[in-house]
């Protein structure tokens, strides 16, 4: 660990941030998690998603959690061109 003008302990490895010797990344992670479960739970009605050529009825938090899946992979599969 070193210590920058400011008198912060940043370490060699990329000066990461830590919160309780948490790093940042992790407690952002846990905190979206927890929104978007909370989010789910209170949308349980029942709705009609229409598709190109069909309609279904299902939970909206079915609908909710695949698009949340979605959007997971799409910023998964993002973060892999990012690093090119």
């Amino acid at each position: 660990m070193t210590k920058t003008s400011g008198g912060a302990s940043s370490s060699k490895g990329g000066g990461r941030s830590e919160i309780a010797g948490i790093p940042t990344r992790v407690i952002a992670i846990v905190v979206i998690v927890v929104l978007a479960v909370w989010f789910l739970l209170a949308n349980l009605d029942k709705v009609k998603i229409q598709f190109w050529v069909f309609t279904v009825s299902a939970p909206l938090w079915i609908a909710l959690l695949a698009t949340l899946l979605a959007g997971a992979a799409l910023g998964w599969l993002m973060k892999g061109r990012q690093n090119r």
